[in-house]
């Protein structure tokens, strides 16, 4: 077999993401592509999948991407002669309880805001479309008439044939053996059949693509899990138009399949492969059938479907599938080397996702960007944290038994914890703090009350901390509060260049004296968000760069990646050497004051500006910026000194009433405020003129920066969406985000976030109107509106002001 010498980009792996990939670079991008595959096309998990395809996710854009997927599927055999499989069956999913019954109400709610069909079905109802199903202990179900089920085999390889029409050369028998680096890029494919040029490299390797990373000195945090399903000989009753169904409450799916049906399930107690290499020659194989373990998805399924205790079982499938430690898959372009790019781990989802995931990932790789919002499923979502095999053994196989759990808001994961403490772990232990997790730190999301219990108390309304959480949002309202905000992630920008550096990556003006902070927005081509984030100049060669916890990796990685070539600048990670305190309310200058000497009065320390100060003998970097609304300080302290600052401000605010607050207080209070968050308010798909940001953007000077011509057209033109804040009057209604905005009865967009505001009394919400015409101020403010929530319409008020301190008075006292 000759290889070409060099090619474009080379794709490996030859299942469904690199045949789709392939397929969308060739035919959308005119690309020069090679996809290698070890083996045979499909052999790896493709061919053993299930072939379920649902489109609803919790996230608009993936949501979009599997929706596209269902657009493909449905047409692509007209374009390669080679038919798909694909049925569009519809889904039902079941619900055996009332909180089962409202997730599925708020995401009948979501689909609807996100574009799709979602019925809700009565017992009665699902027994007339399912004839041998028992509903005896239904409450109801959920049905998406546009969901459906397809042959995995026969899509990849319809897929492979369309690249191969549009160019693409795909070549079989092929295996990866390294990579030719240089200066941090792949300049070749080193393969068991000789060595490939090339300019790009798209890693699809499926369950192999931990180790093809490896090879490139980048982490693809994967767990191959033995999933199991059987296929059954034929039962009356059943048609090819079958719906699909899920049934989570009883861990087990159902799909129509020759007659008969494929049964198969999500245990809570899932066993993992191997947390080694996969064996390169695992190809077309499958483990001993395992009927020990399967037994208790066999025993729901008949009580489900009692005609199964009758029915053969023509074969069992036990094969591995990619999992992740999050539940959602892998794109993008990995930080550790500049060309190459991901698209793997897609946790038995990879039929649903294969179409739309290849799609957006060849504009990626085309373009350098994602096209969209992909946030959630991007990989520079992890840490070096992620390296450690065991830990993402243990945190996956949580998230597989978590897959068909009732997703209670605010839940998190309890697996590998604690990870990652700051200095004032025990302090706040003792504080009675309920932790959380981010990115593997611990951190204090509220602190309960003595005879109350330490943990969260998960329901579908109000939970248990919602009281607590008001007193603590009262105490940063009223006196002072302290947040341990420690794992914020920290850069320092330094070099001769690095103003003219942070020129062109930042939106908002970050050439301003020594001594002042600024608050600005980094954004893409498109004119898109992508980072959000504070600069302290610290001097005229260096910067200090704040940015939130989970997104450490994506905004160094966007930094250094656009960093003008040939500047003498420096991009160095400090998140671990150094604790923030964050001291927030009315009372903060008399306690900041009372421990150090450094004069903290207005004059002396305005808002938007950094010092140095002393705190008890050590140097703390004191950042004059808050996200709750109130005069407040971040207190950048060298990490060992972080506990003894905190207890010197402790002290000084005893007769202030000061204690420590946690995060659900800092959401309550910057919801009030209108603060916006990166990835759920601001997104690469929204610009700062649409998010009330404009005035962080510098196109009043002439200075060029990365965005600008996209954010000059934004600004010259009618927007189409504007965010606004929304509260409603009804106390029981719980906004979470993805609530369907309604204007004058009609679909008008969806809440972005949702919370309590307690100075307010009622809840809040912050979501984009939309309107193809054109919206303005006016048009916000002439129309009537309504939040659908668990598909319950209430009435609500639009607010175009913050709805505290709309003057900013408090923050600039």
């Amino acid at each position: 077999m000759n290889l070409p010498e060099r090619a474009e980009i080379v794709v490996i792996g030859g299942g469904i993401i690199g045949c789709s990939t392939a397929y969308h670079l060739a035919r959308d991008h005119k690309a020069e592509v090679v996809l290698l595959e070890q083996g045979q096309l499909t052999g790896g998990s493709t061919w053993h999948a299930a072939g379920l395809v649902g489109q609803l996710r919790s996230s608009a854009s993936i949501t979009q991407v599997l929706k596209y997927s269902v657009d493909l599927y449905s047409r692509l055999a007209s374009e390669t002669g080679l038919e798909t499989g694909w049925k569009m069956t519809g889904c039902l999913r079941l619900a055996c309880n009332e909180d089962r019954w409202i997730e599925y109400k708020r995401l009948a709610t979501t689909a609807g805001s996100f574009g799709l069909d979602m019925h809700l079905l009565s017992p009665s109802e699902v027994k007339a479309m399912w004839p041998l199903m028992d509903v005896s202990d239904l409450v109801g179900a959920s049905f998406l008439p546009t969901d459906g089920q397809a042959s995995p085999s026969d899509i990849t390889q319809s897929l492979a044939k369309g690249a191969r029409m549009h160019g693409a050369r795909l070549f079989e028998g092929v295996q990866v053996t390294g990579f030719e680096l240089e200066n941090g890029r792949i300049t070749a494919v080193e393969t068991s059949n000789g060595r490939i040029g090339c300019e790009k490299v798209v890693n699809c390797a499926g369950q192999w693509a931990r180790q093809v990373g490896t090879m490139a000195g980048i982490n693809v945090p994967l767990q191959p899990v033995k999933h199991q399903y059987i296929i059954t000989e034929t039962i009356d009753g059943l048609t090819p138009e079958t719906a699909t169904v899920r049934d989570p409450d009883r861990f087990t799916y159902f799909k129509e399949e020759v007659g008969g049906l494929v049964m198969g399930g999500y245990e809570q107690n899932p066993i993992a492969w191997t947390t080694g290499d996969v064996p390169n020659e695992f190809s077309f194989q499958l483990f001993e059938d395992d009927w020990d373990h399967f037994e208790q998805h066999l025993e729901q399924a008949i009580a489900r479907i009692p005609a199964l205790e009758e029915t053969g079982v023509k074969q069992m499938i036990n094969g591995p599938e990619s999992f992740t430690p999050d539940g959602n898959f892998i794109l993008g372009s990995a930080p550790e080397c500049a060309n190459m790019y991901v698209g793997a781990g897609f946790n038995a989802f990879g039929i649903a996702s294969g179409g739309g995931a290849g799609w957006v990932l060849a504009q990626w790789v085309t373009d350098g960007e994602a096209p969209m919002d992909l946030w959630v499923v991007d990989i520079r979502r992890f840490t070096d944290m992620y390296r450690d095999r065991d830990w993402v053994c243990d945190r996956t196989l949580e998230a597989y038994g978590k897959h068909y759990t009732i997703g209670f808001p605010h839940e998190e994961y309890l697996s590998g914890r604690p990870r990652i403490v700051s200095p004032l772990y025990d302090r706040l232990k003792a504080h009675r703090a309920v932790f959380g997790s981010k990115l593997g730190w611990e951190r204090p999301n509220w602190f309960a009350r003595e005879g109350d219990d330490v943990r969260d108390i998960h329901s579908m309304g109000r939970q248990n901390w919602f009281d607590t959480v008001g007193q603590e949002h009262r105490l940063v309202r009223e006196a002072a509060g302290i947040f341990d905000q420690s794992s914020f992630a920290k850069f320092e920008v330094a070099g001769k260049d690095a103003e003219q550096a942070l020129q062109w990556i930042c939106a908002n003006n970050v050439g301003k004296p020594a001594g002042r902070l600024t608050y600005s927005q980094l954004l893409n081509t498109r004119g898109g968000i992508e980072c959000d984030l504070t600069v302290a100049r610290l001097a005229d060669d260096h910067f200090y760069v704040v940015t939130g916890t989970g997104f450490r990796v994506h905004d160094s990685a966007w930094i250094r990646d656009h960093i003008p070539s040939g500047l003498n600048v420096s991009l160095t990670d400090v998140t671990e050497q150094y604790g923030t305190l964050s001291l927030m309310g009315p009372r903060a200058r008399d306690i900041l004051q009372a421990v150090t000497t450094d004069d903290c009065s207005n004059s002396a320390f305005p808002f938007a500006h950094v010092r140095e100060i002393s705190i008890g003998g050590h140097p703390v970097r004191a950042l004059r910026v808050t996200y709750v609304g109130e005069l407040g300080w971040e207190l950048h302290v060298p990490l060992g000194a972080t506990g003894e600052v905190f207890d010197a401000l402790m002290a000084a605010g005893r007769d202030h009433g000061v204690a420590p607050v946690g995060y659900r207080a800092l959401e309550s209070l910057r919801l009030e405020k209108g603060y916006r968050a990166w990835s759920s308010d601001i997104t690469p798909n929204d610009s700062p003129f649409e998010a009330g940001l404009g005035w962080a953007v510098k196109l009043k000077s002439d200075v060029p920066f990365l965005g600008r011509a996209a954010a000059e057209k934004a600004a010259n033109s009618i927007a189409r969406k504007s965010l606004a804040c929304f509260t409603v009057d009804d106390p029981d209604a719980v906004l979470l985000g993805r609530e369907t905005i309604l204007r004058n009865g009609e679909f008008a967009g969806y809440l972005t976030s949702g919370g309590y505001g307690y100075t307010l009394g009622k809840s809040i919400g912050l979501g984009y109107v939309r309107n193809p015409e054109g919206v303005n101020d006016d048009y916000l403010q002439s129309g009537s509106y309504e939040l659908v929530v668990a598909k319950r319409a209430i009435p609500a008020k639009i607010h175009l002001a913050p709805l505290y301190d709309p003057e900013g008075e408090r923050v600039r006292a």
